[in-house]
């Protein structure tokens, strides 16, 4: 390592010598939690509102990180010239904060509200057509919803959380998300980064607040269905017929700020290769293909193009990824070799190491009460989940348990080396499995879309507190505290995701293809299910050899992707090749909210090239603030739309 890396290391626990480390029951403070709760509900409209329109959700973490800073810094501040501040803001608290706000968000995704959850409803069984049955459809409630998430979010929490020094200590996975977070909560607590921090916190509340008098703007002109900003022919009737414009959405916009170039400009190019190619050329076969009499919502015409191709693309990269993933975990443990390690860490200077390494240890979790605490909740839900899904017996919940914490070791792992979780692809997976076995005239889809809740949620869970176990590793916050943190975040993700989403499902018709929340997830996790049940068979014409293509196709992508990754390093054009998975969104969805998320990415190229640095420490905390902003203008949008109150004002191309 560099001398300049050197010092830099060594400075990171210097910087902090004569810092306060609280016990570890005082880094969860009620002030901490109160402001877990307010971001928490933040969060999870912004979580639900872009999980029901384009599935595409960045990582919130830096705007979690930022606002927590943000209250916590305010209030002390505010407490301190009162000279009633008893216990200093510390970067434990911090990240304390953080972690509760990231487990409770969390929820709002692998609760599955936006996809297998929302697969189960009649209204989205209704556009399949197959497999709609009573026993194959569940109506969405409340009642039911908050039980069922309570039974099986916790679990995950439980399931490795033995193994945490063996995957933090002893092989130094690098967690990458919260290796991040780490870094950007230990420079708020210095001099130099709380002053960066408050100008963050400027920028953010700029773009946010613009973003919420936008979103309110928009309202006022789209009275009806088909009016606003969004049905402007941007590009012209044609292009609009086939779901090309411009949205006017600073939520897409923010995302695309925040998302990788590659992620938009691959949503972009799928937008490109089906509705602009693809599903024209099969629509001329209509009356030969399929019949000219189906509705354009059935499964049986144009839409089961649309949805199966979609999944098969889907499949297939997450087939590609889950062996990929194996390899690397079964390469690792076999080499074991010191020069190969991956955060880096054994180049750090002695004395950080040493103190991370103590305080790590300090305070332990008992083994006896992680193994009750999982075979606990395994007991429960062998009951409880049997009698919410009558489809579902207690073999296959306890079969699904037994495999659930070998499956969430994988998944974390490669989660540790590479950032990405693998959770909604285990799920997938599960739908298949789950509803084959329990077969249609059982109630199999229904079976199959609750039993990859079950699954995603342990996993999901699970990596989610390795990543936050790095991120106190290297903030000197307690094991104990950042367990805890995730128990209450995940208590409060599972009361309020359900009610965010009751106050969407109440406001909005969730899951209309031409509908403001076309919710694209929960068609295309019931058309697995129904895969699982039913075959192939039910499939319009040629539907099946073009699927297999598409899934062929993504394995090659990702395999041509690894390969140039690893042996060509000149020009890097591996970085140049599409994802297979953000392609298949827009087969379904349209291409309207890729063009708003490239102008996101086209404005921060933009800003990079006249000032590197200020895109850098600014763009993430403005792309934030767009988010924060339209999204929480859902809720008195929600509201008003409950209450009858429509806008003033129609504007219409």
């Amino acid at each position: 390592m560099a001398k300049e890396e050197e010092e830099e290391w060594e400075s990171t626990e210097k910087a902090f010598k004569d810092e306060f480390i609280p016990a570890w029951q005082k880094q969860i403070t009620l002030r901490a939690m109160v402001t877990g709760l307010i971001l928490s509900v933040v969060f999870n409209f912004i979580v639900c509102k872009l999980n029901l329109t384009t599935g595409v959700i960045p990582s919130l973490n830096v705007a979690a990180g930022l606002l927590g800073f943000a209250g916590i810094r305010t209030w002390t501040a505010v407490i301190d010239k009162f000279g009633m501040l008893k216990q200093p803001f510390t970067r434990q608290e911090n990240t304390v904060i953080q972690t509760c706000i990231v487990a409770s968000s969390g929820i709002a995704f692998s609760s599955g509200t936006a996809s297998y959850m929302l697969g189960m409803s009649p209204y989205i069984a209704s556009q399949a057509d197959a497999g709609n049955t009573p026993n194959n459809t569940k109506k969405l409630s409340i009642t039911w919803i908050l039980p069922y998430l309570f039974v099986v979010s916790f679990a995950g929490l439980f399931s490795i959380v033995a193994l945490r020094k063996m995957m933090i200590m002893k092989y130094k996975l690098t967690y990458p998300s919260g290796t991040a977070t780490a870094y950007l909560i230990n420079c708020f607590h210095t001099p130099k980064g709380a002053k960066l921090a408050k100008k963050q916190v400027r920028s953010l509340f700029q773009s946010f607040g613009f973003s919420f008098i936008f979103g309110a703007v928009q309202w006022i002109v789209a009275r009806d269905e088909g009016c606003g900003f969004g049905s402007l022919h941007t590009f012209g009737s044609e292009a609009y017929a086939k779901k090309f414009y411009f949205d006017f959405s600073s939520t897409y916009v923010g995302v695309g700020m925040l998302c990788p170039y590659m992620v938009n400009i691959s949503l972009l190019i799928g937008a490109i290769v089906s509705w602009a190619i693809m599903w024209p050329m099969i629509e001329e076969k209509k009356g030969d293909w399929y019949s000219a009499k189906l509705s354009a919502t059935s499964l049986h015409g144009i839409q089961g193009y649309r949805v199966f191709i979609a999944i098969a693309m889907m499949l297939g990269d997450g087939l590609f990824h889950f062996a990929y993933m194996l390899v690397v975990t079964i390469s690792s443990f076999t080499k074991r070799d010191p020069q190969n390690d991956y955060s880096g860490e054994e180049d750090e200077h002695d004395l950080d190491k040493k103190i991370r390494n103590d305080y790590f240890l300090k305070d332990q979790i008992p083994n006896w009460a992680v193994i009750g605490g999982y075979a606990g909740i395994a007991l429960i839900s062998v009951i409880v989940v049997p009698i919410i899904f009558h489809s579902l017996k207690w073999y296959h919940i306890l079969v699904a348990y037994l495999v659930a914490p070998i499956l969430a070791f994988c998944n974390s792992y490669g989660a540790g080396l590479t950032d990405w979780s693998l959770a909604s692809n285990y799920g997938k997976i599960a739908i298949l499995t789950f509803s084959y076995w329990v077969g249609l005239e059982n109630g199999g889809v229904v079976a199959g879309l609750a039993s990859c809740g079950l699954m995603m949620s342990i996993l999901d869970t699970a990596s989610g507190l390795m990543g936050d176990f790095k991120t106190g590793y290297l903030t000197l916050t307690s094991p104990r505290s950042m367990f805890f943190s995730q128990l209450i975040g995940t208590a409060m993700g599972c009361v309020i995701t359900p009610l965010v989403f009751w106050i969407f499902n109440s406001a909005y018709k969730l899951g209309d293809p031409e509908g403001s929340y076309p919710a694209p997830y929960g068609l295309m996790y019931r058309g697995i299910a129904l895969l699982g049940v039913e075959g192939f068979g039910s499939l319009p014409k040629h539907c099946v050899r073009l699927s297999i293509w598409f899934f062929l196709a993504a394995i090659l992508i990702n395999l041509m992707t690894q390969l140039l990754q690893k042996y060509e390093t000149k020009y890097e054009i591996y970085r140049f090749i599409p994802s297979p998975m953000c392609m298949a969104i827009p087969f379904y969805l349209g291409g309207y909210f890729a063009i708003d998320m490239c102008l996101g990415s086209l404005i921060l190229f933009g800003w990079q090239m006249y000032n590197k640095q200020k895109a850098k420490d600014f763009g993430p905390a403005v792309a934030s603030g767009l988010i924060c902003g339209e999204s929480l203008w859902g809720i008195p949008a929600s509201v008003l739309a409950l209450a009858g109150v429509k806008a003033p004002i129609c504007m219409k191309a």
